[in-house]
């Protein structure tokens, strides 16, 4: 009788958290049968710096923009040492048939009020190539090799280590017209961190990033996805977008189905306006980043860059 009973609070377990899994927004993660969906929050990014195996070490929004000024300055706000600092993990919804993503209503509200991107303009056919680069894997190179032959801008949100550890290909994403983002200097979750702290994290990156390029960072992509209305007003006062994203892959791993699974993950899930996330110390991504570039440019999108967001939306 006890294993009977075992088994059945089992089944009854297991069909409770199947029941429950719609009522969840969920990062945009599941890019095919091949992987499962993942819950935003800090194990389900890519480390900051080197693993020697990423499978065995997988530590680490126009139309409907969600945001409201395109100046370089923030509209006056509440002060932001006043407002919450509850801890959100970003996720999305996934719709079928290259549909928009949803966020919930509530989240969207709250980004806007901090002129927050998670999508671009939902009724063109464009969409935003980013990349996070944490640490290097061999594969940037080719990537701007790749996004140079195309024509095709991107931006790359860099860590501290990224910036020291290879110089020469972040002045090569300037040189051939990338935007480089900040990603902080140790890859932090925000919300764990004071004003004080935050702005160090984030001023430090930017200061040596201009020494270097002799340019300056108004894009933010919050480390692991977490944020508060704190962090998004504090970030926001200092004079950065947030920039999150409406299409990303489980890719800092080794995909189980290759190349061919990354370029179905991105090529399914496409949408108007998509804020594509791919991570550079991918093989499968790079392997696949030319085909899928110009199966998107058959398909009628375009590529924009995040200055074009902003300035549209403004």
């Amino acid at each position: 009788m006890k294993k009977i009973w075992l088994a059945a609070a089992g089944i009854a377990l297991i069909a409770g958290v199947a029941f429950g899994a719609d009522k969840h927004y969920f990062s945009n993660a599941r890019p095919s049968t091949m992987q499962e969906i993942y819950n935003p929050g800090a194990t389900s990014h890519p480390p900051a710096g080197p693993v020697k195996q990423a499978r065995d070490n997988p530590g680490d929004p126009g139309g409907e923009r969600v945001g409201s000024s395109g100046s370089s300055a923030p509209a006056a706000k509440p002060a932001a040492g006043n407002l919450s600092n509850k801890r959100y993990g970003w996720g999305i919804k996934r719709n079928n048939n290259h549909q928009t993503p949803e966020v919930p209503k509530g989240i969207a509200s709250l980004l806007a009020k901090y002129d927050a991107y998670w999508i671009g303009d939902t009724h063109q056919k464009a969409v935003y190539l980013t990349f996070d680069e944490g640490y290097e894997n061999g594969y940037t190179p080719k990537i701007l090799d790749i996004l140079k032959e195309q024509k095709v801008p991107a931006a790359f949100f860099i860590t501290g280590h990224y910036l020291k550890s290879q110089p020469e290909l972040v002045k090569r994403m300037v040189a051939e017209g990338h935007i480089v983002g900040n990603h902080t200097v140790n890859h932090p979750s925000l919300p764990d961190l004071s004003k004080e702290q935050i702005k160090k994290e984030v001023d430090q990156l930017a200061e040596e990033f201009f020494r270097l390029t002799g340019q300056k960072m108004v894009y933010l992509r919050p480390p692991k996805g977490e944020y508060s209305e704190r962090t998004l007003a504090e970030t926001r006062e200092m004079g950065y977008y947030n920039i999150f994203w409406s299409l990303a892959l489980v890719d800092w791993v080794p995909m189980p189905g290759g190349a061919e699974e990354a370029y179905q993950s991105v090529m399914n899930n496409l949408h108007n306006g998509a804020i594509i996330l791919l991570h550079a110390v991918s093989k499968d991504n790079t392997e696949a980043l030319e085909r899928i570039l110009k199966d998107m440019k058959a398909q009628g999108y375009t590529f924009k860059t995040l200055d074009d967001l902003v300035k549209k939306s403004g």
